[in-house]
């Protein structure tokens, strides 16, 4: 069933004009990435900033992107002080927030023991009252995807300040990453009451890409593009609406929001992986590998190493992407090292280039810890490799049912969910969900794509004959 087919007819006509709303924006912004969003006592909205440092003070207090030389100045300005006046706890919590956002810019986990000290410095001068440490710690912890830490840091913020408004994006990107969908929609309402404006129209359209609700989300992301501020906001925006659009199967529109973005800002290495996985579906293969280089040079996220294997496998370049996979384990160990959670793409690898079983560990384990959508299709995935089908079955729905809080529209999942019916053969709903998968996205994994069109084609016609199949 096309991914647009359940939706209201009110959503399914605004879907052209939205698209072409946002690509005409292209240079105007759409939903950010992760944002730190440390608003300190002392903020007054975003003022005019003529220095770098003053800039990165804006955004890092008001919740945006902040350019990485921006962020830069500010840290290196913030060390200065601090030796000189270390008894300052906003400025440590100024500095750790700062160290959040440049380990996520640069995908360097590195940088989260540093922040870390920093937080935990300011809130040891200031034990009490001191919500902007607890926020940057919330920051600190969703980026480790320590989602339960998160929480409770955000939480405890919350508690001293209720009507802080940046308080609540820490707290709804914690709530979507433990599967909560309920309380996720509570504290969209409560941001939605107390804040308007680009960043709150961006953390609506990631609630509502979640709910399956993609044309109220690319109306959130045109309504943030033309209230965009500086160029790394901006790029970050125009990033998120880059995948957006790559996860409709938009790839022409997919790849002018990226290359847009990189235009605008060198440093948005997700955006340059974004080309790279549009350039890829387009046969534009060489540039596409040239693309993912470029970004995992600068951006070494284990995702993006996990995407240039499989396209080099899919190329038959088999030494090429086991090169990459054994670079995936070692910056998945170093991540770890630094206090990261990065077992759901170590689980991922091992699904489907490794050892299963060995996946099927890691990810019920994280499914103990953080129950999100996400990690229910990787489970099922996990656990249908390692021929473990009937019980795979059960994440799989979860993954993609909306009832279930499996609501985004993900080609992978539901291709996952398809194979895994195929081999209970429960060939109609194995049918309808493959087909489903590729008409989300025709392109949607240069691996995937491929055996979901040998699979259907092994499926082969309902025979009238034989009577009902097994759904």
């Amino acid at each position: 069933m096309d991914d647009n087919s359940c939706e209201p007819p009110l959503r399914r006509g605004r879907r052209r004009r939205r698209m072409a709303l946002l690509a005409s924006v292209a240079g105007c912004a759409t939903l950010g990435g992760v944002l730190v969003l440390v608003l300190l006592p002392w903020d007054r909205g975003a003022p005019t900033a003529s220095t770098p440092e003053a800039r990165a003070l804006a955004a890092v207090s008001s919740g945006v992107p902040a350019a990485l030389p921006d962020l830069e100045a500010l840290t290196e300005e913030r060390e200065r002080h601090l030796k000189r006046h270390p008894e300052d706890a906003e400025a440590w919590a100024v500095l750790g927030s700062a160290r959040v956002e440049q380990g996520l810019r640069r995908a360097d986990p590195a940088y989260w023991p540093r922040a870390e000290k920093a937080l935990r410095t300011s809130l040891k001068t200031r034990p009490k009252g001191n919500a902007p440490a607890l926020r940057g710690l919330a920051a600190l912890a969703n980026a480790r995807r320590d989602f339960a830490e998160a929480r409770a840091w955000g939480e405890a913020a919350r508690k001293l300040e209720p009507k802080r408004w940046t308080t609540y994006p820490l707290l709804i990107e914690a709530s979507a990453g433990l599967g909560n969908d309920e309380e996720t929609g509570r504290l969209l309402d409560r941001l939605t009451e107390l804040r308007s404006g680009p960043v709150v129209m961006a953390r609506a359209a990631a609630v509502y890409r979640d709910r399956g609700w993609r044309e109220d989300a690319a109306a959130k992301l045109a309504d943030a593009a033309s209230a965009a501020g500086e160029p790394a906001e901006r790029a970050a925006y125009l990033e998120r609406a880059g995948q957006l659009a790559w996860e409709r199967g938009d790839r022409e529109d997919a790849l002018r929001l990226f290359r847009e973005a990189v235009r605008i800002d060198p440093d948005q290495r997700a955006a340059q992986a974004g080309q790279g996985r549009a350039l890829a579906s387009l046969g534009r293969t060489t540039e596409a590998l040239s693309a993912y280089r470029t970004a995992l040079a600068k951006h070494p996220r284990p995702e993006y190493t996990l995407e240039l294997g499989e396209l080099y496998e899919s190329l038959g370049r088999e030494r090429a992407a086991q090169a990459q996979y054994r670079v995936l384990r070692e910056r998945v160990r170093l991540a770890t090292g630094h206090g990261a959670d990065e077992e759901l793409v170590l689980g991922r690898y091992e699904a489907d280039h490794g050892d299963a079983e060995g996946a099927v560990r890691r990810l019920r384990r994280e499914w103990e810890r953080q129950p999100s959508t996400e990690v229910a299709d990787a489970l099922g995935w996990a656990l249908h490799r390692a021929g473990r089908h009937e019980e795979a079955l059960p994440f799989a729905v979860r993954a993609t049912e909306g009832t279930q809080g499996g609501g985004v529209r993900s080609a992978s999942y539901v291709f996952h969910r398809g194979m895994i019916e195929r081999s209970l053969e429960r060939y109609g709903a194995a049918r309808r969900h493959v087909t489903e998968a590729l008409r989300i996205n025709p392109w949607f994994s240069p691996l995937g794509a491929p055996r979901a069109r040998q699979a259907l084609a092994s499926l082969g016609e309902p025979s009238v004959q034989a009577g009902p199949e097994p759904s």
